[in-house]
Formats: structure tokens, C-alpha cells, sequence
């Protein structure tokens, strides 16, 4: 048994990098700086989605507001209570279904269209009803999923993840964001004390 569990452990890890590997060979550049450009400007920035990309969306919106960049996640429970009242003409929302047709974004995904936001949709699924939706969309590329079952969300999750980390990148170099800015609202933890000296 043990042998089994080192060999899941180790086979978990080389396929989530692998994961990430097919993300950068397969990225489309044209999108990703287009809608680099478009957070960069934005005055605010929605992200939504659920479960294991929902993780995601949150852990994006954090990071946006951590560069400056107005950012708010927008769970689908509240969303489709009043919540999607937040959404204005113009606003960049970006979902999050792996599948593209997840039934709790579906609704959001109207409403959306309908009041003139930007979507912009990570998904795998290029003829499901985000990517047909969307005004642009990222593409996920996910072979497999780590777990035995290949089931669970984790190969998907870390290449989401990794595609956000990468427009991060990008909307810092674009914004000409600086240590300093950083320092200025981050004054907790380690990073703020090492900033902040």
C-alpha cells in the first residue's frame, strides 16, 4: 500500500505540472493582453464562478485589489438574490466554468449580456454557452485531473490559477506597478514589515 501512495503522490504532482506546461504552450497571447489592457483601466473588476474555480475567482479578485486594481467576487448564490445589481454597462466580469455550462452561472451569464458588462470566460468548453457569450475567452487546456478518479478539481484548479498569476504579471508591468505602491497597503505580515522598514 505504501508503494501505491508514494506513486499517487508523485504521480499527482508530475501531472498538475505537466498541466501547467500545456497551459503556456497552448496560451493565446492576443487574449490574455487584451484583457490585460482591460483590467488595467478598468475602475472595478468582477470575478465569478463556483466551487473549486469559485476558490479561484476569490484568490483573482484578492490579488487584483493587492495591484491597485478595484476587484470584488461575486458569489452565484447572491448574485442571482439582487446581487448582480453591482454589474454596470462596461463592467470587465470574468467567469469561471471549466465545462461552460455550470447551471448556477448560466442565469448570471444573461443578466450580464443584458446590462452590456465585458465578459471574459475561462473555460475548456469552446462552444458552451460562456464561451458563445463572452467577448473573450481564455482557453483552459486540462488533460487530467491529479486525483486517482480524475474527478476532483485540482490539475484545472492550478492551471486557473496560473493563468490569473500571469495576467497579474502582466497588468504590473503594463501599470508600471513599484514596490512602493505595494508597501503603501500592505503594511501586515512579513511582506509589509520587509517593505515598510
Amino acid at each position: 500500500m505504501k508503494g501505491e501512495v508514494e506513486k499517487a503522490v508523485l504521480q499527482s504532482l508530475s501531472i498538475e505540472q505537466k498541466g501547467i506546461g500545456d497551459m503556456a504552450n497552448l496560451i493565446n497571447l492576443q487574449a490574455i493582453e487584451k484583457v490585460i489592457s482591460i483590467l488595467s483601466t478598468a475602475d472595478r473588476i468582477i470575478t465569478c464562478a463556483s466551487g473549486s474555480s469559485g476558490f479561484a475567482a476569490m484568490k483573482l479578485a484578492h490579488t487584483l485589489c493587492c495591484i491597485e486594481r478595484p476587484a470584488k467576487f461575486m458569489s452565484p448564490a447572491e448574485a442571482i438574490h439582487g446581487g448582480l445589481g453591482f454589474v454596470k454597462k462596461g463592467d470587465p466580469v470574468i467567469i469561471v466554468s471549466r465545462g461552460g455550462k455550470t447551471t448556477e452561472l448560466l442565469p448570471i451569464i444573461d443578466v450580464c449580456c443584458k446590462k452590456g458588462a465585458f465578459i471574459i470566460g475561462v473555460t475548456e468548453n469552446q462552444s458552451s454557452h460562456l464561451a458563445q457569450s463572452s467577448d473573450v475567452v481564455l482557453p483552459l487546456v486540462v488533460e487530467k485531473e491529479s486525483d486517482p478518479l480524475n474527478l476532483m478539481a485540482s490539475t484545472s484548479f492550478v492551471a486557473t490559477i496560473a493563468l490569473f498569476d500571469a495576467i497579474i504579471a502582466g497588468i504590473m508591468v503594463d501599470c508600471e506597478y513599484e514596490n512602493k505602491h505595494f508597501a503603501l497597503i500592505h503594511p501586515g505580515g512579513a511582506v509589509g514589515q520587509m517593505l515598510n522598514r
